[in-house]
C-alpha cells in the first residue's frame, strides 16, 4: 500500500512541470503509482504509515525519489527498513510531512519554518529561483491529491538530532 502512496504522488507531475489534479487519489495513492518513488513505498508500508498518510489529512508531503535514498551512505535505507528500526524511520519520514496543505504559492518568496508531523521544525527557503527545504532541493511542486500536496525532492531530509 505504501508503495501505491509513494508512486500515486508522483504520477501527478507532468507535462511541462505543470501538476494535474488527482483530487480522488490520496498521496500514498499518487507515490505508489509513480516508479521513482519505490524505496519512499516500500518505507512507508515498513514505517506503518500508510495508513495514516491514506487519511483525511490534509498533508504537504516532501516527498524523496529512489536516487534521494540511493544517494544516503551505503546500508543506511537497508537498516532503517528493519522491524528493529521501525521508529527511526518513522521518526525521518515524518519530518517529511506537515501536517497542513501548504501549495507553493503559498511561500513563494518566503524563508520560514513549518511544523512537522515529527515534531521538529523544517527550513523552507523559496525566497530565491527555487525552493529549498532543509537540505533538499524540490524538483517538482503541488502535485494534487485528496487529502494534500505532494512536493518531490532530491535528498532524504534528515531530522536534527534531539
Amino acid at each position: 500500500m505504501l508503495r501505491r502512496i509513494v508512486l500515486a504522488l508522483a504520477s501527478l507531475v507532468l507535462v511541462s512541470g505543470t501538476a494535474t489534479a488527482g483530487m480522488n487519489k490520496s498521496v500514498v495513492d499518487i507515490a505508489a503509482g509513480d516508479d521513482r518513488f519505490e524505496t519512499l513505498v516500500q518505507a512507508v508500508q515498513a514505517a506503518d504509515l500508510a495508513e495514516t498518510l491514506s487519511g483525511e489529512g490534509p498533508f504537504t508531503v516532501f516527498a524523496p525519489t529512489d536516487e534521494a535514498f540511493a544517494n544516503l551512505p551505503e546500508g543506511t535505507v537497508e537498516n532503517l527498513l528493519k522491524p528493529e528500526n521501525r521508529d527511526q524511520l518513522r521518526a525521518i519520514l515524518t519530518y517529511h510531512v506537515v501536517p497542513e496543505e501548504v501549495p507553493s504559492s503559498a511561500i513563494a518568496g518566503k524563508t520560514l519554518q513549518a511544523d512537522t508531523v515529527n515534531g521538529k521544525p523544517l527550513g523552507i527557503d523559496a525566497s530565491g529561483g527555487g525552493v529549498e527545504v532543509g537540505n533538499a532541493n524540490v524538483v517538482a511542486a503541488d502535485v494534487s491529491a485528496s487529502n494534500g500536496v505532494i512536493h518531490v525532492v532530491d535528498t532524504v531530509i534528515m531530522p536534527p538530532e534531539s
